[in-house]
């Protein structure tokens, strides 16, 4: 990490930036133009002098001078880097294999940080994001994996952050991309999808059938209430026959003279 303290550059480093001025002003016309130096608008420079880094802040955009022999500088693009993470193997909390692939939207918020605290910071957060997404992943079951995407997303962001802030990284965005899991992983849980409708299915059929026959006895009731009612419904059940132009003919028949026909055969 950089150091809080200020040192001095010592009388050796004095003579030699003294130098550099001296050399600049002798040949000014034409040193000019390897002094300044062009920094875009999503651009900043680190800016060393004699190895130490001149700011804490770095430089930029716009117009930096930097002294011949004795300056150096680095450019650090600190626009939003995309970084894909290729298909990973993990175990899942309840032992299925699964391949999981991401994707990680980052940039860089300090430049000094990013080059004084970490050799390569987008290898090294490339790295940590394949790192993250299996040990996270590897604390969820299938079912929270599929279903809670965006959790999950969040519990990977936030580890990254915390992670890469003293490198001067700020990850924006995490989206996990595809979740591919075995074949017969597959067919097994298509087959517990079928089963579990088909019993849904079953239970709505049966509540149907029982309201349908709440319905059928409160009917009774009423029809037995009235005998005309009765058979008006005998008319109604005829008008609903012709009309589907079929063969069959119903004489409706009334239920006095079926009860007198069974005394006379039961007197018999």
């Amino acid at each position: 990490l950089i150091a809080d303290r200020r040192e001095g550059i010592g009388v050796c480093g004095w003579i030699l930036i003294s130098l550099s001025f001296l050399l600049v002003l002798i040949t000014f016309p034409i040193s000019i133009w390897a002094c300044i130096k062009v920094i875009r608008e999503y651009e900043r420079a680190v800016v060393f002098r004699l190895g130490r880094i001149l700011s804490k802040k770095a430089k930029g955009p716009g117009l930096v001078l930097i002294l011949p022999c004795t300056d150096t500088f680095i450019k650090v693009d600190l626009r939003t880097v995309t970084c894909n993470i290729p298909p990973q193997e993990i175990l899942t909390k309840d032992a299925i294999t699964t391949q999981v692939d991401g994707v990680v939207y980052y940039r860089i918020h300090s430049a000094v940080s990013a080059v004084a605290n970490v050799t390569d910071v987008h290898l090294a957060t490339f790295l940590l994001a394949q790192t993250t997404l299996r040990n996270v992943l590897g604390t969820q079951s299938l079912a929270q994996l599929l279903a809670g995407r965006e959790e999950v997303a969040h519990s990977i962001q936030a580890v990254l952050n915390s992670a890469t802030e003293q490198w001067g990284i700020k990850v924006a965005r995490v989206e996990i991309k595809d979740v591919r899991i075995p074949v017969a992983m597959q067919r097994a849980m298509a087959a517990e999808a079928e089963a579990a409708r088909e019993a849904r299915a079953k239970i709505v059929a049966a509540e149907g059938e029982r309201n349908a026959s709440k319905a059928l006895k409160q009917a009774s009731v009423v029809l037995s209430e009235s005998l005309a009612g009765l058979q008006l419904r005998y008319l109604q059940t005829l008008t609903t026959l012709a009309a589907e132009n079929n063969s069959t003919i119903v004489f409706p028949l009334p239920i006095n003279m079926l009860e007198s026909f069974r005394q006379k055969n039961t007197g018999g």
